[in-house]
């Protein structure tokens, strides 16, 4: 994960903050240009349109990339303070210009949202070595009706790479058997596959179709 995407994971961005912020626009894509280290050095940021953060970091001496910067593991003194300052310039334009997300994807967020409207009930993050996952329980039982969780995409499809986000639902064993008779519908990740099932949230199942369910995982944590 390269400098940038460790700043801005979990974060989307308020175009009109990055308006008022100094951004200029140029169709949908918004840029910045910040000196630091007395000048010497300029960083170049790039907001696209899907909320993604590209930048580079230019020597002003010759006007070339300053590629140190991109060797992990490399790096002395100097490239280290040219890398602080640098972090420290997109830290500003994040806690200034973005909005911080519970989940990375985006219909991992647009559920959240759906559920806390619905239910009021907010995602709880209970594994300090698995940050990004999420539980949803129930406040009158305590049991879990929804987790989201970040996984390798392979642990569900085979010979596929790639972290994904999926969504935990609990529901009637018959049910779990019809669902996984269908498309986009997975044995439960590391959860009993009796009573849970895994839907990744890459937009493959709609939100329409999820909330349908989480309806019945709901309820189902009223009962069971």
């Amino acid at each position: 994960m390269n400098i940038e995407d460790k700043i801005f994971n979990r974060f989307s961005p308020e175009q009109n903050k990055l308006e008022k912020y100094g951004f200029n626009k140029n169709n949908n894509t918004f840029i910045i240009e910040k000196l630091f280290k007395d000048n010497l050095f300029k960083a170049v940021i790039q907001v696209n349109q899907n909320g993604s953060v590209v930048g580079k970091v230019f020597d002003m001496e010759n006007n070339d990339e300053f590629l140190p910067l991109r060797i992990e593991n490399n790096q002395g003194a100097f490239v280290g303070e040219i890398k602080t300052e640098y972090e420290i310039i997109l830290k500003n334009i994040r806690d200034n210009c973005f909005s911080k997300n519970y989940f990375i994807y985006p219909q991992s967020n647009r559920i959240t949202n759906l559920t806390i409207k619905k239910y009021n009930n907010r995602p709880e993050f209970l594994w300090d070595k698995f940050e990004g996952s999420g539980i949803f329980r129930n406040p009158d039982t305590k049991k879990w009706y929804l987790a989201i969780l970040d996984v390798d995409r392979g642990k569900l499809q085979k010979n596929k790479k790639g972290i994904i986000e999926v969504a935990n639902l609990k529901l009637a064993p018959e049910k779990i058997e019809n669902l996984l008779k269908q498309k986009h519908f997975y044995p439960a990740y590391h959860m009993n596959k009796k009573y849970w099932i895994s839907i990744i949230l890459d937009e493959s199942v709609s939100d329409i179709k999820i909330m349908e369910l989480l309806e019945e995982s709901h309820s189902y944590s009223l009962h069971k």
